[in-house]
């Protein structure tokens, strides 16, 4: 077996996510398969690359060399094919979201300040993929929300501009929840709840969910795994609760409260290829993805008192 691009990328999707679990996921493998791949080219390397720690995987003295060195075959291979196609101004626009209530007019905004273009929209729960697709050249922008303490590794011709630097997640739960009326709710008296995974737990979030409530002095007892809307009815029939991007309206038969003290707290990012975007478009799709992000703060009314209680971190258009 020679080396090839594919276990340059694997290496490098390891030593980022710190996680053979996550990297699998990144590379589309099974973490059986990315082990086995992983195994075989130590054996042709000569030596070990990662080791198992506390926290997930860490690289070797070797593995730091070979990590380093991979980092510049592939960012010359990505600007390679880059180089090829050059900033373009016209054509079609992959962009990608993480899945927040403003996905329901990105593309009506983009397309406003970027006339001529074909938007095609990816949906994704994970910032970490979604990245990974930039980064490999499947998307051309992308909008990122990133969960305050963790960030997502964007190597270039990546670039990127906060949108939002700050804001409070919010719990959903059931409407006929006793806490349903509360105003806003302490993480604390959530304690005896069974949790829901929040989406895109490679980002960091089910981390910080975990640290929040050891914060408050439990640790939450996360029962249920679904994607976004999949988790809707679990949480208006009561099963469960979980953490929700406060921009959505609150689903029937569900409540959407504030944190108590923000334990909480996110960032959106504009992210996008510098050989696929030249600055007066880069510029412009920051402020189409800054109008919709608008669109919808006030959907929920109680994010919209927030939001406006804090211009400070209002988009800088």
């Amino acid at each position: 077996m020679d080396l090839d691009i594919r276990h340059l990328r694997m290496i490098c999707a390891i030593a980022e996510s710190g996680s053979l679990t996550r990297a699998a996921a990144q590379v589309g493998l099974s973490q059986p398969a990315m082990t086995n791949l992983l195994r075989r080219v130590e054996n042709l390397i000569g030596g070990e690359l990662f080791v198992r720690s506390r926290t997930g995987v860490e690289p070797t003295p070797l593995g730091n060399q070979v990590i380093a060195r991979a980092r510049i075959v592939l960012s010359e291979v990505d600007a390679l094919f880059g180089d090829l196609l050059g900033p373009s101004e016209a054509g079609s626009l992959r962009l990608g979201s993480v899945h927040v209530g403003c996905v329901g007019s990105i593309v009506n905004r983009v397309g406003d300040v970027l006339p001529g273009r074909e938007i095609s929209l990816r949906i994704e729960p994970s910032a970490v993929l979604l990245a990974e697709a930039l980064t490999h050249g499947r998307l051309d922008a992308a909008l990122l929300g990133v969960i305050e303490g963790f960030d997502v590794s964007l190597a270039p011709p990546v670039v990127s501009r906060t949108l939002v630097p700050r804001y409070p997640i919010f719990v959903a739960l059931s409407a006929a929840h006793p806490l349903a009326g509360n105003e806003e709710i302490r993480l604390a008296d959530l304690r005896d709840e069974a949790w829901i995974s929040p989406p895109g737990a490679d980002d960091g979030s089910l981390a910080a969910l975990r640290a929040s409530c050891r914060a408050a002095g439990f640790e939450p007892d996360v029962r249920f795994e679904a994607p976004s809307g999949a988790a809707r009815p679990l949480v208006a029939d009561g099963h469960g609760v979980r953490l929700v991007d406060p921009c959505w309206p609150a689903p029937a038969g569900t409540a959407v409260r504030p944190l108590a003290g923000e334990p909480q707290m996110a960032r959106l990012l504009v992210a996008w290829r510098r050989d696929r975007l030249g600055d007066a478009a880069a510029g412009a799709l920051y402020r189409g993805l800054a109008a919709a992000f608008i669109d919808h703060v006030h959907d929920n009314p109680v994010f919209g008192r927030w939001w406006e209680a804090h211009p400070e971190v209002h988009p800088l258009v």
